[in-house]
């Protein structure tokens, strides 16, 4: 059997600011809280990526850059800190999966086509197996695309490198 991790990127509270949240936020953060509680139950590590944006809003110790209070931070867990939109770019990400012989990466969260993407696609040629939960990664409306159009094109374009199933799905899933 493979060793599945879980990565819960960016998902800090700058990204559920009150008028600029992510979209669906309530929903996304649902999902997410749903997909978590089924790793722990099943004893799969849990990594939380956090991302770092020096001189913008995700300055380090502010508390928009604090991981969302939704979720905590157990002994087990481990935390990522992060300057680009790769997981792995400039961190201990891939040494910490190595340790843990992890082979297969359960990907969520924040920025849809940003970091969730970047990390997909890293995480691709660098030969790990991934499922890609396909409603618990968000990002906002752009001038021309609306975030669910977003979301979509990148569920449809991550298919090729990812396997893809709802939170239902992870969930319920055989073990």
């Amino acid at each position: 059997m493979t060793s599945s991790a879980l990565l819960i990127i960016d998902v800090q509270n700058g990204m559920f600011q009150r008028g600029s949240s992510v979209f669906n936020d309530a929903k996304l953060l649902y999902n997410l809280k749903k997909i978590t509680a089924s790793a722990k139950a099943e004893r799969m590590p849990i990594f939380y990526i956090q991302h770092e944006t020096r001189g913008k809003q995700l300055n380090r110790h502010s508390a928009e850059w604090q991981l969302h209070p939704f979720f905590h931070v157990e002994k087990d867990d481990e935390v990522i800190h992060k300057t680009t939109p790769d997981s792995f770019y400039q961190t201990d990400l891939e040494e910490k999966l190595h340790s843990k012989q992890i082979q297969h990466l359960v990907i969520s969260g924040v920025q849809t086509e940003v970091s969730v993407d970047t990390t997909c696609r890293s995480a691709f040629s660098k030969g790990y197996t991934i499922s890609l939960i396909l409603d618990a990664h968000s990002t906002w409306s752009t001038s021309t695309l609306t975030a669910t159009q977003v979301i979509q094109h990148h569920n449809n374009t991550l298919q090729w490198l990812t396997n893809t199933l709802s939170s239902d799905e992870f969930v319920e899933r055989p073990r």
